[in-house]
Formats: structure tokens, C-alpha cells, sequence
């Protein structure tokens, strides 16, 4: 007979979502037990988010070299040292995990170093052992979706790209989207000659139309070539590279086709349909309150439909371990949720874009502004193209941040605050941003749109 341990909560998957649930429900006093089959942390900390932003620091390194005679420095980019540079990114991701675990430890939550399957709505599988819990929160992740290509060889996800002990010589993306740029802009920071595959219109789709087009044009000037409304068809792969065709008859040559075309839910043969769980198309589906149809069962994080990010899953960790504890936490509006694409330059943001809000509100309804970074000292200095753009609802609150530029996911934070709070560009009145900062952007976008501007035309 299989031993049994009882709990108050068992959360099956310990990446952002997970974890974020386990520390605060014990935090309110509930008994955890978390179950991993990797590592706790999950893709952001190992295998996304943050090995990730280390080879792009590196790469904002490399640029920086580059340029450093145009501001008077001088000195020489002599290449990249991937064992090095791999070295770097390990040890960021190493004292990131070595905190989060004592962290976990440090709340007394039972950590369970193994593969789970959810036998039924109170119940996990673990090699034999089962644990019990009052409630089961399910955070079981994502993966890198392939098409049904074998990645092997030359054909690789991101999994690979970031543990390569090369700088490839060339590269073929398939996708646009937040992995495939972000990855096109370090492998062009190291010297790679990059070729983008897009099936869609513009490069990051799910931004603001006016950001696609300046991520297009700044792409374009860094000699990262892109082809969208393009449908990728078949790979051939030989010794010494890829061939990579597409439906309108084109081939592209590279050292290497890498796959970003988005995450999957990780769901399979983990016992979710068994127990009577409602899914569409592997992920699993919940109500505002994320708890899904069968009673006592949440899930939170990327197998929930919705935004594939680590900072939601933290959000909703939170929120899950608050409901179940009966703090009835406010619901979560995903559309306050801010993102940010560390390519360069940098995308960030929040709420409603322009075709989103004129749909919602209506085209006569919305008011929007651009506040060109030309005009920002401090990007002057840093040499970034870009701007901030607010969109507000006439004579109402403003409903979303756009910006891209160098440095610009630092500013989302007053754009998610001037969003979710339904700031009015004239809440600003009387306040003043810090000089020089890239930060004065969005008061100058404010007062553009309070229709005072001072640094811009109307």
C-alpha cells in the first residue's frame, strides 16, 4: 500500500507560478508540500527569463564596445568567449536558485524532488507516494513548441540556443515574436547574420502596430533581415548547416534554424483529463478565480489561457494561495499586466493598444500621443531610438503604455500604476519626473495628452 502525506495544499510544479503560491500560503499558516521533477524555479530561472537576460546584458556589453569610439572611449570588441559568457550566465542562474531554495526552506514548505501525476482531486502520484492535499494547485508549465519538427542537430529551441558553446555563424528564426527577437538581437550583438521568418504582418504582433514598425525600422539599421507574411514549409538539414524553405518557394541557408514559435502547456500524461479537469487543446481552463471545474483543483501559469509570463504566474500564485486561505483576493485584470521584450531596443507594455482601445471605446472615442525619445537627454546619451506613446480615453483615464527604446522596461512600472490606477494625464498636474532621466518621457507623453505639451508639437 502506497504511504500517503496530508497536507492543506499540494502544488504540482515549482516555477514562478508555483512557487509563488507555496511561500505565501505558508506564509498564511497552510501546510505545503511542492512538487518538482527539475528544479525548483522552473523554465524563468533555468531555461528563460534569466539565462536569457544575462546573454542579452552581454550583448548590450558587445554594442557598447562597439560604438565606445563614437563617445571618445577607446577600445576594441575582440569577439565573445562563449565558456566565459556561459560561466557568467550559470553563475547568475546559480545564485538565483541557491536564494530561492532557502527561501522555500525557510517557510517550512516540504519540497518533493520528483515527476507528479494528479490520481484524482485531492491526490498526487509521486513514485509511489501520495500526497494529499485539501486543495491541488496545479503550475505544471510550459515547453517549447516545435510544429513537429525533430529538434535535433542543427534544429534547436531555445533550450539549446542557450546552452551553445558557439557563436553561430549564421541563423535562421522562425517566429517574430518575444523569444525570436529577443534571440536575434544577442545573436546580432556576437556577430551573427540573422534572418527572421514571421508568419504575421509585423514583427511582435501583440504589440501596438506603431511599436512593430519601430522595432522594424531599428532592426532593419542593425542589419537583422526579417520576412514577414512569410509561412514557413519544410527544413533540410546537411552536416554543416540548414536549408530552410518556405511556401512561396524561397530557401534561406544558416548554421542553424532555431524554432520560436511560442510555448505549449505542459498537461500531457500528467492525469488532468483523468480526474475530470475541463482542457482545450492541451491547456486547462479555470474561472476568474482560477479554480478550475472540479472542486478544490486551481491551476495558475502558463497552462492557463492567457499571457505566457513568469511575472503572471508569480501574480497568480499569489492570488491562489490568498483565495484558498480566504482572503478573497481581488480578481486579476490581465490586461493590467505589463510585458516587456528585452531585445534591443527594448519593448515595454500595458493595457489596451491603439486598435484594441478603438475597438472597446471607439476610434473617435481615443486620444493617443507619442513622446519621441529624440527629445530625452539621457537617451540622447545612450544613443536609443524609440518613443513613449499613452493612449487614453477621451477626456478619460489612460489605458495603455507603449514605449521601446534602450532601458524602456524600466519604465513600465509607472506605466502598469498610471493604467491600473485609471490615471488622467491631468492627475500629473503639479508633479515633476527627475532630470536628465529616461523617466521624463512618460510625464512628456502626459502632458502631450493633458494637451499642454512642452518639448513637442501638437
Amino acid at each position: 500500500m502506497a504511504d500517503t502525506q496530508e497536507y492543506d495544499i499540494v502544488v504540482l510544479g515549482a516555477g514562478s507560478g508555483g512557487y509563488a503560491a507555496s511561500i505565501r500560503a505558508a506564509e498564511l499558516g497552510l501546510k505545503v508540500a511542492l512538487i518538482e521533477g527539475d528544479k525548483v524555479g522552473g523554465t524563468c530561472l533555468h531555461r528563460g527569463c534569466i539565462p536569457t537576460k544575462a546573454l542579452l546584458h552581454a550583448a548590450e556589453v558587445a554594442d557598447e564596445m562597439r560604438e565606445s569610439e563614437s563617445i571618445g572611449i577607446r577600445g576594441t570588441f575582440d569577439g565573445i568567449d562563449m565558456g566565459e559568457l556561459n560561466q557568467y550566465k550559470s553563475s547568475v542562474v546559480d545564485r538565483m536558485y541557491k536564494g530561492l531554495t532557502g527561501l522555500i526552506k525557510s517557510h517550512q514548505i516540504d519540497t518533493i524532488n520528483g515527476w507528479g501525476r494528479l490520481v484524482d482531486k485531492n491526490t498526487v502520484d509521486v513514485d509511489g507516494t501520495l500526497y494529499r492535499g485539501k486543495n491541488v494547485i496545479l503550475a505544471s508549465g510550459s515547453y517549447s513548441k516545435t510544429i513537429g519538427l525533430d529538434i535535433t542537430g542543427r534544429v534547436i529551441t531555445s533550450d539549446q540556443a542557450l546552452n551553445m558553446d558557439e557563436v553561430p555563424g549564421s541563423a535562421v528564426i522562425l517566429g517574430g515574436g518575444v523569444i525570436g527577437v529577443e534571440f536575434a538581437s544577442v545573436w546580432k550583438s556576437y556577430g551573427t547574420d540573422v534572418t527572421i521568418i514571421e508568419g504575421l504582418p509585423h514583427l511582435v504582433p501583440n504589440e501596438d502596430e506603431s511599436v512593430s514598425k519601430n522595432l522594424e525600422r531599428a532592426f532593419r539599421k542593425r542589419g537583422i533581415k526579417f520576412k514577414t507574411k512569410t509561412m514557413f514549409d519544410h527544413v533540410d538539414q546537411h552536416e554543416n548547416g540548414v536549408t530552410v524553405h518556405t511556401r512561396d518557394g524561397k530557401t534561406f541557408d544558416a548554421d542553424y534554424l532555431l524554432v520560436a514559435i511560442g510555448r505549449g502547456p505542459a498537461t500531457a500524461n500528467l492525469g488532468y483529463e483523468e480526474a475530470g479537469i475541463s482542457m482545450d487543446r492541451g491547456f486547462v481552463l479555470t474561472n476568474d478565480r482560477l479554480q478550475t471545474n472540479v472542486e478544490g483543483v486551481y491551476a495558475v501559469g502558463d497552462i492557463v489561457p492567457g499571457l505566457q509570463l513568469a511575472h503572471r504566474g508569480f501574480l497568480q500564485g499569489i492570488f491562489v494561495a490568498e483565495e484558498i486561505a480566504g482572503l478573497n483576493p481581488k480578481v486579476i485584470d490581465e490586461t493590467k499586466i505589463p510585458r516587456v521584450t528585452f531585445c534591443n531596443p527594448e519593448i515595454a507594455s500595458v493595457g489596451l493598444n491603439q486598435n484594441t482601445a478603438e475597438e472597446k471605446y471607439g476610434k473617435e472615442n481615443i486620444e493617443a500621443t507619442e513622446f519621441n525619445l529624440a527629445g530625452n537627454g539621457k537617451s540622447q546619451m545612450l544613443g536609443t531610438a524609440g518613443f513613449v506613446k499613452l493612449i487614453r480615453e477621451k477626456d478619460g483615464p489612460i489605458v495603455g503604455f507603449h514605449a521601446i527604446g534602450a532601458r524602456m522596461g524600466e519604465q513600465v512600472g509607472e506605466g502598469e500604476l498610471m493604467v491600473a490606477w485609471e490615471a488622467y494625464p491631468e492627475d500629473l498636474e503639479g508633479l515633476i519626473h527627475a532630470h536628465p532621466t529616461q523617466n521624463e518621457a512618460i510625464g512628456e507623453a502626459a502632458m502631450a495628452l493633458a494637451g499642454k505639451p512642452l518639448h513637442t508639437h501638437n
